[in-house]
Protein backbone atom coordinates (compact mmCIF):
# COMPACT_ATOMS: atom_id res chain seq x y z
CA UNK A 1 0.00 0.00 0.00
CA UNK A 2 1.19 3.42 -0.51
CA UNK A 3 -0.20 6.67 0.58
CA UNK A 4 0.25 10.03 -1.54
CA UNK A 5 -0.62 13.33 0.36
CA UNK A 6 -0.95 16.59 -2.25
CA UNK A 7 -0.42 19.88 -1.44
CA UNK A 8 0.27 23.26 -3.07
CA UNK A 9 -2.80 24.32 -4.80
CA UNK A 10 -4.74 27.47 -4.57
CA UNK A 11 -6.10 30.44 -6.60
CA UNK A 12 -3.98 32.51 -8.98
CA UNK A 13 -3.97 34.58 -11.89
CA UNK A 14 -3.19 33.67 -15.48
CA UNK A 15 0.67 34.20 -15.86
CA UNK A 16 1.56 33.13 -12.20
CA UNK A 17 3.03 30.22 -10.67
CA UNK A 18 2.47 27.12 -8.21
CA UNK A 19 3.93 24.26 -6.94
CA UNK A 20 2.33 21.54 -6.27
CA UNK A 21 3.91 18.54 -3.59
CA UNK A 22 2.93 15.20 -3.74
CA UNK A 23 4.40 12.55 -0.63
CA UNK A 24 4.57 8.98 -0.68
CA UNK A 25 4.53 7.14 2.01
CA UNK A 26 4.27 3.24 2.54
CA UNK A 27 5.50 0.34 0.74
CA UNK A 28 7.74 3.10 -1.76
CA UNK A 29 10.57 0.96 -2.56
CA UNK A 30 7.45 -0.64 -4.96
CA UNK A 31 6.31 2.24 -6.80
CA UNK A 32 7.82 2.50 -10.39
CA UNK A 33 6.29 5.81 -11.72
CA UNK A 34 4.91 8.70 -10.36
CA UNK A 35 2.92 11.65 -11.80
CA UNK A 36 -0.28 14.09 -11.90
CA UNK A 37 -3.26 14.04 -13.62
CA UNK A 38 -5.97 16.42 -13.84
CA UNK A 39 -9.66 17.00 -13.88
CA UNK A 40 -11.83 19.61 -14.97
CA UNK A 41 -15.39 20.02 -13.95
CA UNK A 42 -17.26 18.14 -16.67
CA UNK A 43 -14.29 16.11 -18.06
CA UNK A 44 -12.67 12.76 -17.69
CA UNK A 45 -9.34 12.72 -15.83
CA UNK A 46 -6.37 13.03 -17.91
CA UNK A 47 -2.75 12.81 -17.99
CA UNK A 48 -0.38 15.95 -17.41
CA UNK A 49 2.81 14.48 -16.55
CA UNK A 50 5.25 11.21 -15.39
CA UNK A 51 8.45 11.12 -14.12
CA UNK A 52 10.31 7.43 -13.44
CA UNK A 53 12.40 6.12 -10.96
CA UNK A 54 15.20 6.78 -12.92
CA UNK A 55 14.15 10.20 -13.74
CA UNK A 56 12.27 10.15 -17.16
CA UNK A 57 9.84 12.36 -17.79
CA UNK A 58 6.82 13.06 -19.89
CA UNK A 59 4.19 15.56 -20.57
CA UNK A 60 1.02 16.06 -22.18
CA UNK A 61 1.59 18.57 -25.21
CA UNK A 62 -0.60 21.24 -23.71
CA UNK A 63 1.69 21.95 -20.81
CA UNK A 64 5.30 21.27 -22.35
CA UNK A 65 7.67 24.28 -21.63
CA UNK A 66 5.44 25.51 -18.68
CA UNK A 67 5.33 22.69 -16.37
CA UNK A 68 8.03 20.76 -14.83
CA UNK A 69 7.87 17.60 -12.75
CA UNK A 70 10.43 16.76 -10.70
CA UNK A 71 11.11 14.21 -7.20
CA UNK A 72 13.03 14.04 -4.15
CA UNK A 73 13.73 10.62 -3.97
CA UNK A 74 14.95 11.56 0.03
CA UNK A 75 11.22 13.43 0.76
CA UNK A 76 9.94 10.67 -1.25
CA UNK A 77 8.08 13.64 -2.81
CA UNK A 78 7.39 14.47 -6.30
CA UNK A 79 6.78 18.08 -7.45
CA UNK A 80 5.02 19.87 -10.16
CA UNK A 81 6.57 23.06 -11.14
CA UNK A 82 3.52 25.24 -13.35
CA UNK A 83 4.66 28.65 -14.57
CA UNK A 84 3.08 30.76 -16.71
CA UNK A 85 -1.10 29.07 -15.89
CA UNK A 86 -3.46 29.74 -18.02
CA UNK A 87 -7.49 29.54 -16.81
CA UNK A 88 -7.80 26.08 -18.96
CA UNK A 89 -5.33 24.76 -16.54
CA UNK A 90 -7.81 25.19 -13.88
CA UNK A 91 -8.83 21.52 -12.79
CA UNK A 92 -8.26 18.98 -9.25
CA UNK A 93 -5.22 17.77 -9.81
CA UNK A 94 -4.22 14.04 -8.55
CA UNK A 95 -1.05 12.66 -7.91
CA UNK A 96 -0.66 9.01 -8.80
CA UNK A 97 1.99 6.00 -8.14
CA UNK A 98 2.05 2.86 -10.43
CA UNK A 99 4.04 0.23 -7.99
CA UNK A 100 5.03 -3.21 -9.36
CA UNK A 101 5.05 -6.07 -6.71
CA UNK A 102 5.24 -9.82 -7.95
CA UNK A 103 4.31 -8.67 -11.55
CA UNK A 104 1.62 -7.13 -10.36
CA UNK A 105 0.91 -3.48 -11.24
CA UNK A 106 -1.55 -1.29 -8.88
CA UNK A 107 -2.29 2.57 -9.38
CA UNK A 108 -2.79 4.45 -5.97
CA UNK A 109 -4.14 8.04 -6.04
CA UNK A 110 -3.86 10.94 -3.75
CA UNK A 111 -6.85 13.26 -2.45
CA UNK A 112 -6.54 16.18 -5.04
CA UNK A 113 -5.48 19.29 -5.08
CA UNK A 114 -7.66 22.66 -6.62
CA UNK A 115 -5.72 24.53 -8.81
CA UNK A 116 -8.07 27.96 -10.04
CA UNK A 117 -6.22 30.85 -12.81
CA UNK A 118 -8.23 33.31 -13.33
CA UNK A 119 -8.66 35.41 -16.56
Amino acid sequence: QVQLVESGGGLVQAGGSLRLSCAASGSINSIRIMGWYRQAPGKQRVLVATITNGGSTNYVDSVKGRFTISRDNAKNTVYLQMNSLKPEDTAVYYCIAETIVSLTCNNYWGQGTQVTVSS
